[in-house]
């Protein structure tokens, strides 16, 4: 978590917070995209996080990813921006956000899988058509999406 919603946490408390989002999905050679299992809620999203203060989206992007898998964008295109309804929510430990998510699919990276510890149990690449069921439920929309453009393209 970014230290300036740690701040603000302890602030406001668990009280709902405006939280700007920078994820990748990562897609490997074979069209599989790369899946983290997170530790905290045990369901199944791609690499990101929030935007600290004066940081570009991208450099947060590129940021999240390496923290969370080891990975290094070499560059990012830009897939879409997520927010409403379908992207609240609450973590297990009662902290409650409205995401605004910008979401970027990476196919050049390089680098070595490594889970970040404490946040993430497993790295998985995965077929579009073998996606598990149980993932995060504020990427749900953004990652429909993505199978849908996959299907188109």
């Amino acid at each position: 978590m970014s230290s300036y919603i740690m701040d603000l946490r302890k602030i406001v408390g668990h009280r709902p917070l405006l939280q700007v989002g920078a994820s990748v999905i990562v897609e490997d050679k074979d069209g599989r995209i790369l899946l983290q299992l997170r530790s905290d809620n045990h369901c199944w999203g791609y690499a990101g996080g929030s935007v600290e203060l004066d940081e570009k989206v991208e450099d947060a992007a590129k940021r999240e990813l390496f923290e969370e898998t080891g990975l290094i964008a070499n560059s990012l295109e830009l897939f879409g921006v997520f927010s409403g309804i379908d992207t609240h929510y609450v973590y297990p430990n009662g902290d409650e956000v409205s995401n605004v998510d910008i979401v970027y699919i990476c196919k050049d990276y390089s680098g070595e899988l490594r889970c970040q510890e404490g946040e993430v149990d497993d790295l998985v690449f995965f077929e579009i058509d073998r996606i598990p069921n149980n993932i995060s439920k504020p990427i749900e929309k953004p990652l429909k999406k993505y199978i849908e453009y996959k299907g188109k393209h």
